[in-house]
């Protein structure tokens, strides 16, 4: 019963944190924005927990990011007109969300299920949690960007910009080259039950974390020229991606699942001593 209860009062407070962050930069586009990616979750949230599964979770994701940003992206055509640097941070942003979408999707095809669901799709509190964590996840990622996006010039296109360019570039780079990385790893027969150290795994235990905080890091140097006064919270997007991939579903889950597989190895511990958990 208490666990129930906490898991509601999460899902309240994901989506009041959210909701505060749009209300006070007071935007109405921005709004109707986490709005609607709250929605999408809950929406959703019936059939998966109907059929107790968790293989459509991160395509929703990635479909709510690109249900998100075209919402913003026509709205701000509607009220501005066009500008070249709302269409280029949009099509940036739809690119990484069908890679990454696609890429999780077709995983969890071939592998079955996601083991991290695996006691959570059980309980209605919790599972019902996990999609409301989704819909913080896209409105708080995604906050500079529908920001400067919705703001009534949009998107300034000037050194900055490209600086936010190139770093976007660079984090999508290395996230695809670690998921590539691993993927070929696992598809080698010799190394089931082992653990990837090699290519980017060799300088950081999670760089495919590090490419995602570095690209919405991207993203908001791409916004930052468009803010002003109390919008400035939108940058909180990449300070916020950090700490969910810390602190709360990536690190955390994946370091104390590779210290009960293979902790007891002196290969694994020597990694963990010798490889940053990111990259410091």
């Amino acid at each position: 019963m208490k666990s129930s209860i906490f898991n509601i009062l999460v899902s309240i407070v994901t989506f009041l944190i959210s909701y505060l962050l749009a209300y006070f930069i007071e935007l109405p586009i921005v709004k109707s924005a986490v709005i609607t990616a709250f929605i999408i979750q809950w929406i959703l949230f019936f059939p998966a927990y109907f059929f107790r599964t968790e293989k459509f979770y991160d395509l929703v994701g990635s479909f709510t990011y690109l249900t998100v940003i075209l919402f913003t992206f026509y709205f701000s055509i509607i009220s501005i007109g066009f500008n070249i640097g709302n269409l280029i941070v949009s099509f940036l942003i739809i690119v990484w969300a069908v890679r990454l979408g696609s890429f999780l999707f077709l995983r969890i095809l071939k592998e079955g299920e996601d083991k991290r669901f695996k006691f959570i799709k059980q309980s209605a509190t919790r599972f019902f949690m996990t999609w409301s964590l989704q819909g913080m996840w896209v409105s708080v990622c995604s906050l500079s960007a529908l920001t400067a996006i919705s703001t009534p010039k949009g998107i300034v296109v000037n050194e900055m910009f490209f600086i936010g360019i190139f770093i976007f570039f660079l984090g999508l780079l290395i996230e695809i080259i670690a998921d590539y990385q691993k993927t070929q790893f696992r598809s080698k027969p010799k190394n089931n039950g082992h653990f990837v150290s090699s290519g980017l795994w060799a300088y950081s235990r999670h760089p495919n974390y590090v490419g995602e905080i570095m690209l919405w890091t991207g993203v908001s140097v791409m916004s930052f020229s468009s803010l002003s006064g109390v919008q400035y919270i939108a940058l909180i997007s990449p300070i916020f991606t950090y700490l969910l991939l810390v602190y709360v579903s990536g690190v955390r889950i994946l370091e104390a699942s590779g210290k009960k597989r293979w902790g007891h190895l002196k290969s694994y511990q020597e990694y963990l001593k010798n490889t940053p958990s990111l990259l410091l």
